[in-house]
């Protein structure tokens, strides 16, 4: 252990051995962690999704460059010595020491990943996620377009139709920041009354091109996010509430401020300093990200509100809001078609053309945005589970422990954000 320690310069921080449980090892631990994450990040560009934790610690690891090798002699170190402490009786000190150790798993197996080694897609998805999405036919993504094709307008292909029908609902481009900012204010609003955020949290809107995904938040720490929303593509109506909930409220920007104050700030955690972006977290951040908008707005009031406040702005027919939200609910209910295409063209089973052809056939994309997730699987791999399958786990999970009440919805999601948990304990 601690010629390894040595070789990482202070990568690994070595803690003594005790028969009871020991928070300072524990911190030992959390920060070789972070050094270890952060050593990933200098060979994967993708890993290290944000990192607000001490600066001199990413500039010793710059300096010394530690090797894949070394990070994964590193990991299974530390990995093996948290193991090998005692359990802690309180439940959240349990809860960080089953993270510690599942994260670093999943960084060893991204580790192996690089360096070349192949898994199968469901494979890869329990290494990296704790997760694994359920296997779907053709036949149950057949019977779920039927059901579309009723609802929409006759004459061409369902996809064409489809096609035809949204386009009556694409926020224009000029129109697209006060939309946006509109989706905002009102899924802030909706969050505060039940949630409590640290004082100053706030984010600020960027408008970018040529990316592989629709929105991404950009984490930066002291409780401020960067938003960015890709504009290559037509954004319709329902993409604002989506990604306003998705990245903001109550979602990311949410996720990492409670994070850092529950967290890093109030109880020293250093490893939420640093946000892995292949490892577990995903699947409780992109789930608990989906989810939020549903809790924000459930049922029906998603489709009235922005029908009053959303359809005006943009200049859309709010007449039109109900039939639109009908088709919408329909749609996405092909949402795990994107994680079979991934299975298959991840597996070799098809080519990239074929996923996207796959992708427009049961996920109902248009060829530019069929391509365009082709694109994000390349990138992402794996991670497409963690939207969908992510969501359903945390659904199942608040609701298991709040019922119908949605006053203790929100308060089983809130506590959910604040803790340290797992995929594999979103079951418990």
């Amino acid at each position: 252990m601690k010629r390894v320690a040595a070789t990482l310069l202070l990568v690994l921080l070595p803690a003594c051995a005790t028969s009871s449980y020991d928070p300072q090892a524990m911190n030992h631990a959390a920060e070789s962690y972070v050094r270890l994450v952060l050593a990933m990040g200098e060979h994967d560009a993708d890993y290290v999704d944000a990192y607000y934790g001490p600066p001199e610690w990413r500039a010793q690891i710059r300096a010394k460059k530690p090797s894949l090798d070394e990070i994964r002699s590193g990991a299974v170190a530390l990995r093996d010595e948290i193991a090998a402490t005692p359990a802690p009786h309180d439940s959240m000190l349990a809860l960080r020491r089953a993270y510690l150790s599942r994260q670093l798993e999943a960084l060893i197996a991204r580790v192996d990943i690089v360096k070349g080694k192949k898994l199968k897609f469901d494979e890869e998805s329990k290494a990296l996620y704790d997760a694994v999405a359920p296997h779907n036919s053709e036949a149950y993504f057949e019977e779920l377009t039927k059901e579309l094709d009723r609802a929409l307008p006759s004459n061409g292909t369902i996809i064409e139709r489809l096609d035809a029908f949204r386009k009556d609902f694409i926020i224009p481009k000029e129109k697209l920041d006060a939309v946006f900012k509109a989706a905002i204010d009102g899924c802030r609003s909706r969050t505060l009354q039940h949630m409590t955020m640290p004082p100053g949290e706030t984010f600020r809107v960027e408008y970018v091109t040529n990316k592989s995904w629709s929105g991404y938040n950009w984490y930066q720490g002291n409780f401020n996010s960067l938003i960015q929303v890709n504009t290559d593509l037509p954004i319709y109506i329902d993409r604002a509430i989506d990604l306003a909930c998705h990245e903001g409220y109550p979602g990311h920007h949410v996720y990492n401020s409670l994070l850092e104050k529950n967290l890093v700030r109030d109880r020293g955690w250093v490893e939420f300093t640093v946000y892995p972006l292949f490892s577990p977290q995903s699947l409780i951040a992109e789930g608990s990200a989906n989810y939020g908008v549903d809790i924000a707005f459930p049922g029906a009031e998603r489709a009235e509100w922005e029908k009053t406040h959303l359809f005006p702005i943009a200049g859309l027919a709010p007449s039109r809001a109900e039939q639109y939200y009908k088709v919408q609910e329909l749609t996405s209910k092909l949402s795990y078609a994107g994680n079979e295409a991934a299975r298959r063209y991840l597996d070799g089973d098809i080519n990239a053309a074929q996923a996207a052809d796959w992708l427009a056939k049961y996920a109902l994309m248009s060829p530019a945005r069929a391509k365009q997730r082709v694109k994000f699987i390349d990138q992402y791999r794996s991670y497409v589970i963690n939207y969908n399958l992510g969501k359903d786990l945390v659904r199942q999970y608040v609701e298991r422990h709040a019922g119908t009440n949605p006053e203790k919805r929100w308060r089983v999601f809130a506590e959910l954000l604040s803790s340290p948990r797992l995929p594999s304990d979103l079951a418990k």
